[in-house]
């Protein structure tokens, strides 16, 4: 047996098998998004989906008034104000589809660190 065979088997302990087995094959986007807000950075994942709430109707109300502005000058000041929300709305998803794609990573990595203790307890 090699030195990272034991620091595999090692670092797997009951929690970390106990995770594995709460996890299924089809897991959907809400599911993902859940984990996101449960995850290790969960209370800054509900800091920034309370903060997205607004963000998107403040989005919303001010495309409103850019398109339906009566003077160019007002025009021009509602429509750098939507695209400046726009960008917040579009930084907020961003870290938030990141963090759900680091889970998942973190989630199949974690598989194969199981997968190949497993084998190691086989072979041995």
């Amino acid at each position: 047996m090699t030195d990272i065979d034991d620091r595999i088997r090692g670092a797997l302990d009951a929690d970390d098998k106990a995770f594995l087995a709460g996890l299924d094959e089809g897991r959907g986007m809400f599911s993902q998004m859940g984990d996101v807000l449960a995850g290790p950075l969960g209370g800054w994942a509900k800091l920034i989906f309370v903060f997205a709430v607004p963000v998107g109707i403040a989005l919303v109300y001010c495309g409103y008034r850019f398109f339906t502005a009566p003077g160019l000058d007002q025009a021009l000041w509602w429509g750098i104000v939507t695209l400046g929300l726009l960008t917040m709305q579009g930084f907020i998803k961003e870290w938030f589809y990141s963090r759900m794609n680091l889970l998942s990573v973190l989630r199949e990595v974690k598989r194969l660190q199981l997968q190949v203790a497993m084998l190691e307890e086989r072979r041995g």
